[in-house]
């Protein structure tokens, strides 16, 4: 029987690096990507194959896919866009070049890499793409604007490439994590003070608090999960005869998914305001 395949980004740390151990546990080859040589070399050194591949850069993904195709004969059974990251602020700080670099690493490369990966899954007559999505793609929570624009948007065109992908054996699925042990806190921060002028806003006694958080390592949050929660969910998308169209994942994200239905804007707001 052949070895399934699977190419995940945003291997280094969190929710991509327990995917990639995941997979292989199962028995599954996995090219677990990162955007950093130096995590590339680490992956490389436990076993895994690991090109590199960085969404804000459309030389890597197309040069980490051909090496991935070349390892495996030209085919690909699942694709998981994992890779993402947050830059804090409020939305009416947030100038357009911070918008513009997270749209291109959070929504349009993953765009690209689909988008070359389509042909090859065509041709083979089947294969899996799961973008990672958010609770943060089915409601705005405050401070976090830019971040929740690039998962309303990947939701969009997930759910439109899923109708129009009907007609294959090519199924596009959405992994929509709540609060999940990851580096994503850590990692804003540099964002966060490179774009948000926050002494300078209208808001700044509040950014005393938004700092505080973001700074500080206080444990996990409310209902927060390991990132195997994650990897138990991907598993199944990637091995059950007919997925679902969506996986929910941490009990924030359930709550979410009901209350947008349920509840008026109004009241919708109210709640969120006090997340």
């Amino acid at each position: 029987m052949t070895q399934k395949t699977i190419l995940i980004t945003g291997c280094s740390s969190g929710i991509g690096y327990d995917a990639a151990l995941g997979f292989r546990a199962q028995g599954w080859r996995v090219f677990a990507s990162c955007r950093q040589q130096a995590d590339c070399d680490r992956l490389i050194d436990m076993g895994f194959d690991s090109p590199l591949i960085d969404y804000a850069d459309s030389d890597t993904i197309q040069s980490g896919l051909a090496q991935t195709l070349a390892a495996t004969g030209g085919t690909l059974d699942v694709l998981y866009n994992n890779g993402a990251y947050a830059c804090p602020g409020a939305v009416e700080d947030l100038p357009r070049g911070a918008l513009r670099e997270i749209f291109e690493v959070n929504v349009f490369g993953y765009q690209e890499l689909t988008n070359l990966v389509i042909p090859v899954m065509r041709a083979q007559g089947h294969g899996r793409i799961i973008n990672c999505s958010s609770v943060l793609g089915l409601v705005g929570l405050k401070w976090r604007g830019a971040y929740v624009a690039t998962k309303f948007a990947l939701e969009g065109l997930t759910d439109v490439l899923r109708v129009e992908m009907g007609d294959t054996d090519i199924k596009i699925i959405l992994i929509e994590p709540g609060p999940i042990t990851s580096d994503i806190r850590k990692n804003a921060i540099p964002h966060f003070e490179r774009w948000i002028d926050w002494k300078n806003s209208a808001r700044a006694a509040e950014y005393e608090q938004l700092r505080d958080r973001l700074y500080t390592d206080s444990g996990p949050d409310t209902f927060e999960l390991p990132a195997e929660a994650v990897t138990k969910k991907l598993i199944h998308a990637a091995t059950s005869k007919r997925p679902k169209a969506r996986y929910y994942v941490t009990t924030p994200t359930y709550l979410m998914g009901v209350l947008r239905r349920i509840l008026p804007t109004r009241l919708l707001d109210a709640v969120i305001a006090r997340a």
